[in-house]
């Protein structure tokens, strides 16, 4: 686990919803209980707020980190989808969307872009330049991404199969899931038991852990999906450990932050 990538858990999880800033020393404190350093930390916050997802206030020798707006919006959309993910689709009229974009091999950056966002957004790509989902009115977000990433070949389709190779080949070409069923799996174990010695810490590593399902697990319908699948089990144990452990765990952070002020 990464200080940054803890980092943006606990913004998301805590600082958001408890006005939007924390002081350095409440930063310090949690993760050194999670077991980093404070130089770690130090260097998360500085780059978090380089990227401008943050930024600091200086009140004498103490420095508050505030959300931005953009960081705001970035973590209320993402803790939506986390919070919301139920690992399978729901109704499907068995319509797909369809992406083709090509992005030269020398543009690295575009091609993790849209590697990153577009996994986010639940597409698989089955074949270099051609990306699948079964979430059809995602195309929105879709647009948005290649956008960003400057890809100006493409082509956006919704569409039916209608026949020629089996679906399951083409969803096993597109997405590992049995990769994805061995960490449902260990996730469940690790998340097993309902005690917590240290809420905040463990309500911490379980939204770290699951955090990662949305952008690895594109959610698809039962019907493509294998015989064995643990993703409701992980998303119905997700939620109780949420429901058990937040409370106290957001008593503690506000106590923390209220201490460092």
């Amino acid at each position: 686990m990464s200080a940054r990538g803890l980092l943006f858990t606990v913004l998301g999880e805590f600082v958001l919803p408890t006005g939007g800033s924390a002081w350095t020393s409440a930063f310090i404190q949690t993760f050194a209980r999670l077991g980093v350093e404070e130089k770690a930390i130090r260097q998360a916050l500085a780059r978090t707020g380089a990227d401008g997802w943050i930024t600091p206030e200086r009140q004498g020798r103490r420095t508050r980190w505030v959300l931005t707006s953009a960081g705001t919006r970035l973590l209320t959309e993402g803790t939506e989808r986390i919070y919301a993910f139920a690992s399978s689709q729901g109704d499907w009229d068995g319509s797909w969307l369809l992406v083709l974009a090509r992005v030269p091999e020398s543009d690295r950056s575009a091609r993790h872009l849209l590697r990153t966002r577009l996994g986010w957004a639940g597409l698989g790509s089955p074949a270099p330049g051609v990306w699948i989902t079964t979430h059809t009115d995602r195309v929105g977000e879709v647009e948005d991404v290649l956008s960003q990433a400057g890809v100006i070949d493409r082509q956006i389709f919704v569409a039916e199969h209608r026949g020629g190779g089996d679906l399951g080949t083409l969803v096993a070409q597109a997405w590992d899931l049995p990769a994805i069923e061995k960490e449902y799996e260990e996730f469940i174990a690790e998340f097993a038991a309902s005690s917590a010695a240290d809420p905040l810490i463990r309500l911490t590593e379980l939204v770290h852990a699951w955090r990662r399902f949305p952008s690895i697990d594109p959610g698809l319908p039962a019907r493509l999906l294998p015989a064995r699948w643990s993703g409701a089990r992980a998303a119905k144990l997700f939620a109780a450990r949420h429901a058990k452990w937040s409370p106290d765990a957001m008593m503690q952070w506000i106590r923390l932050n209220k201490t460092a002020s």
